[in-house]
């Protein structure tokens, strides 16, 4: 946290609007401290950007996905946070269960939404979303109802994760793809009595270690 104001001066609400703005526009949450209705000091808290988090949001970029960042945080805090790690869409000022209405509304325009989280008030859009990714050191809550739990404090993970994903459906499609072609060939070849059903079979089988 960071005092802004000495507690022993006493200002105007007006007079502490030009602080509060400038506070706000470096990322820090401010809140006024009164004392019997006067206003005497800021007080001014601020969330450090995760380790990795600008190369993360870096890779997935390059991987030609929307990056968006969804917060409870009022617009300027976001917005200077926003800046620190190149993302252009955000949404501020979200309470926990509008967090997954905005889920909704992004899955509502045919898109496939990722959520990653590690607090209690993640949880709803954790479960709403379509891929629910939860960060290790958060709260219970977040992991027990994430999909995915990243084993490290590492947001680069998420690209990997994607990247895993990807290559998974790959491998599955190839091998749907060459069952198929061997399933189309060998069994009317087989059935026609011009190949042992056994050939037929272990054709097969290697399909499916090959691919």
């Amino acid at each position: 946290m960071q005092p802004h104001t000495s507690a022993g001066t006493k200002h105007s609400f007006t007079e502490l609007e030009n602080d509060l703005a400038a506070l706000e526009s470096q990322g820090k949450t401010a809140m006024l401290l009164a004392v019997d209705g006067e206003a005497v000091g800021i007080i001014a808290a601020m969330d450090t950007v995760k380790e990795h988090a600008a190369e993360a949001v870096a890779q997935l970029k390059s991987m030609k996905l929307e990056v968006a960042m969804l917060t409870g945080d009022n617009e300027k805090t976001a917005r200077a946070i926003a800046s620190q790690l190149n993302i252009e869409n955000v949404i501020a000022n979200v309470l926990p269960w509008q967090k997954s209405d905005a889920i909704k509304k992004l899955q509502s325009e045919g898109k496939v939404v990722a959520m990653v989280g590690d607090g209690i008030n993640d949880a709803p859009a954790l479960a709403q979303a379509d891929i629910g990714i939860a960060i290790g050191s958060g709260t219970d809550i977040a992991k027990e109802t994430g999909g995915i739990v990243l084993i490290k404090d590492d947001l680069r993970d998420v690209a990997l994760g994607v990247e895993l994903s990807k290559r998974t459906m790959r491998k599955i499609n190839t091998n749907i793809f060459w069952a198929f072609i061997y399933n189309a060939v060998m069994i009317p070849v087989a059935a026609a009595g011009l190949l042992n059903p056994m050939y037929a079979a272990g054709a097969m089988a290697i399909s499916s270690l090959t691919w």
